[in-house]
């Protein structure tokens, strides 16, 4: 691949991703049977029926479906009855430590792997105290926890684990679904995931009494027509969400296997790039999701900073993100956290600054992706 020429940029701006948009007829189908239903919400049939596809297709227990991904992950903390401390990582979306805020729940930030991008499971058991109650780890970029040495720690201190698997539709270690591990997984299906109901997310249980917990709780905490029981919320999905989540789940593996070709091309087109790491998430045992692609780009080897390149990209009409950029403990909410210190988080604060996720959707082709790492490339030698 050359790079002497100044590349033409792209005719429609590039972003990071796209939405699955299945074929709208189906959608017309689906939103005709609501429409003779008169049942829009409240556990309709559109949302039991997804309920029910997803549980096989995360190959999980017992799920409950939620109007989006953050309410879900406020109830994961809520039923857990979490309090105190919960450990958790600063690289990830703000949505993470925000659900335990809301739970009145003192986040702190535990520095990350360097390869994973997770939260070290390592250094969990040492920010450990008296007022800790449950570890919130997220499953980066699709990529797995060490969901082994979570769970040792967490048994041996008597803590409950969440995970946020917002990035990790379909993962699996060894056929098992990632949704199975810690004591509840998150699931997002925003419009920008692999898996999306426009908005929309779930949880994911091993335990039949937790599920019906949740249940309670996202409705309101309403038992019966003259019983409410607990202090619940609103977080019910409704049938429009439910049917735009059953179409899209006909095409998640053949957009996966479209993700997985340009993944390739994008290692193999910046293999020789020196200062360029791609996200090593193809391993042994491990189900990928595809949900991101994603670089490292080291400004002494490569000569140019990510920062320079993001800018540098917007002229060729490529909208990068840099996730995860500011680090959650950066924020004003949190940076008074002691944990938040940047000693404290060496690995997160070198991450955050090196981390570019490129575009990266089934409507890419083969050759997009070549034009994108030529521009990547020659930015790196322009003046």
């Amino acid at each position: 691949m050359t790079n002497n020429s100044s590349p033409n940029p792209f005719p429609t701006p590039l972003y990071v991703t796209r939405p699955l948009l299945p074929d709208l007829a189906l959608i017309q189908a689906k939103l005709q049977e609501i429409w003779d239903s008169k049942w829009l919400t409240n556990n309709g049939p559109q949302h039991d029926l997804l309920e029910k596809e997803l549980t096989g297709t995360l190959k999980v227990p017992y799920l409950s479906l939620f109007n989006n991904g953050t309410i879900a992950l406020i109830v994961a903390c809520q039923s857990l009855r979490l309090s105190g401390e919960v450990i958790t990582t600063p690289f990830t979306f703000p949505a993470t430590p925000h659900v335990l805020t809301w739970n009145n729940v003192k986040p702190i930030f535990c520095d990350i792997d360097p390869a994973t991008m997770n939260i070290d499971a390592n250094r969990i058991e040492s920010l450990i105290t008296p007022q800790t109650t449950g570890i919130l780890a997220v499953h980066v970029f699709g990529t797995p926890c060490d969901t082994a040495k979570i769970q040792e720690v967490a048994d041996r201190y008597g803590l409950r684990v969440v995970y946020d698997a917002a990035h990790a539709f379909g993962v699996e270690i060894d056929d098992k679904g990632i949704g199975t591990f810690g004591d509840i997984s998150m699931f997002s299906f925003h419009a920008t995931k692999l898996f999306h109901t426009a908005e929309g997310g779930a949880l994911t249980f091993n335990s039949k009494e937790l599920k019906s917990r949740v249940d309670l709780l996202k409705n309101f905490g309403i038992k019966n027509e003259e019983e409410v029981v607990m202090p619940g919320i609103n977080g019910k999905m409704n049938e429009l969400q439910a049917a735009v989540g059953l179409i899209v789940l006909q095409y998640i593996e053949e957009e996966r296997q479209k993700r997985r070709v340009l993944s390739d091309k994008y290692k193999e087109c910046l293999k020789n790039v020196e200062g360029i790491t791609c996200l090593e998430n193809e391993k042994p045992g491990i189900k990928n999701s595809y949900q991101y692609f994603v670089i490292r780009i080291n400004e002494k080897v490569f000569g140019r900073s990510r920062d320079y390149v993001y800018d540098e990209f917007k002229k060729y009409n490529i909208f990068a993100r840099k996730y995860f950029y500011p680090l959650c403990s950066d924020y004003t909410c949190y940076r008074y956290l002691p944990s938040s210190e940047a000693g404290n988080l060496q690995v997160a604060n070198k991450v955050s600054s090196e981390v570019l996720s490129l575009p990266f959707f089934g409507g890419l082709s083969g050759d997009d992706v070549e034009r994108i790492c030529r521009i990547l490339m020659y930015i790196q030698k322009s003046d």
